[in-house]
């Protein structure tokens, strides 16, 4: 069989790490390649993939409605495609694709696990949100709006540290679009030292980014502030600085554990911190750092766990 993968972000890492050798993947697809090889393999376009009987794509990217239309443009056939997330409509896109039995066992129980069906809550009436930015991870971009929603009376900018592709950044632009937006990554992958023992999809896929990217998908680029290069030094001149909501999303413990040192002090009253990742089994160092904070502040912080994918730990002030 030739094995596809459609995506080199963060779900096609994950998947590679947990489940893959990269050696039995012929090639990476992406719609918009940010690089022409991916983990030592190719990195082609859709409309570059050459179709035989023995092939099989995974979808890892989570935006299928796009890429099902995209496929249908390039003459891919449905069976072709198994798609890892969001694979449900009103029925399972992945069920008239017959390769699967080919993938590693665990592998495919896990595709084989129940979906849910999210209803829309009634209080979001009109949203600066658009189909695309609920793709992801719904719970965690409703919540975020629901938050933004209750900052009214509190004063301060917003800022993420670990932005990656800007899926997220997008976000907070579009629902708080009168704030200064500070953007803080290396925008070209983590510090080699702290992600020494992490998953080579993992840290690579981190790696396929950049400012110019992130800008391009801000709705209000004007409000960004970019602080590119390591945290908590890109912070420098910022002391002063009051904030009103901070997304944390930067993995590993140490760079966790400096950002709510530096950022939680400085939140203004009513003010909400989203720290991502920190039920998560895969990055056991979010949690850790922010138990280390609170015992070393002497604190209990106001927590509030998600059910989202990775569960965001929601900290208000």
């Amino acid at each position: 069989m030739k094995l596809y993968i459609w995506g080199t972000g963060c779900g096609t890492g994950d998947l590679v790490d947990r489940w893959l050798d990269p050696a039995s993947v012929t090639a990476f697809l992406d719609s918009d390649p940010a690089c022409d090889r991916f983990l030592g393999r190719p990195v082609l376009r859709p409309e570059q993939f050459e179709d035989s009987s023995d092939t099989l794509i995974l979808v890892a990217s989570s935006h299928t409605e796009e890429i099902a239309r995209r496929a249908e443009s390039c003459g891919i056939a449905p069976e072709k495609l198994l798609y890892v997330k969001n694979n449900w409509l009103l029925s399972d896109r992945s069920a008239a694709c017959p390769g699967a039995e080919e993938l590693p066992a665990p592998l495919l129980e896990e595709l084989r696990r129940r979906p849910r069906l999210v209803r829309e809550p009634l209080w979001v009436g009109k949203s600066a949100l658009s189909e695309r930015d609920l793709d992801g991870d719904y719970v965690r971009v409703r919540t975020l709006e629901a938050l933004c929603r209750e900052l009214d009376g509190v004063s301060g900018a917003a800022a993420e540290l670990g932005v990656y592709r800007g899926g997220f950044a997008r976000c907070i632009n579009a629902l708080l679009p009168e704030r200064k937006l500070y953007l803080f990554d290396t925008f070209s992958g983590f510090d080699p030292a702290e992600a020494a023992r992490e998953g080579r999809g993992f840290t690579e896929a981190h790696e396929n980014t950049s400012p110019e990217r992130v800008r391009s998908l801000l709705p209000h680029p004007d409000k960004a502030v970019f602080r590119p290069g390591l945290f908590p030094a890109t912070a420098e001149g910022l002391e002063d600085e009051r904030f009103c909501l901070v997304s944390l999303d930067v993995d590993l413990k140490e760079s966790t554990l400096a950002g709510l040192r530096f950022f939680l002090p400085r939140i203004n009253p009513g003010g909400y911190l989203l720290l991502h990742d920190c039920l998560s089994p895969l990055l056991p160092g979010v949690r850790e750092a922010l138990r280390r904070y609170e015992d070393e502040t002497g604190t209990h912080l106001h927590k509030l766990p998600l059910c989202d994918i990775s569960g965001t730990v929601v900290i208000s002030v």
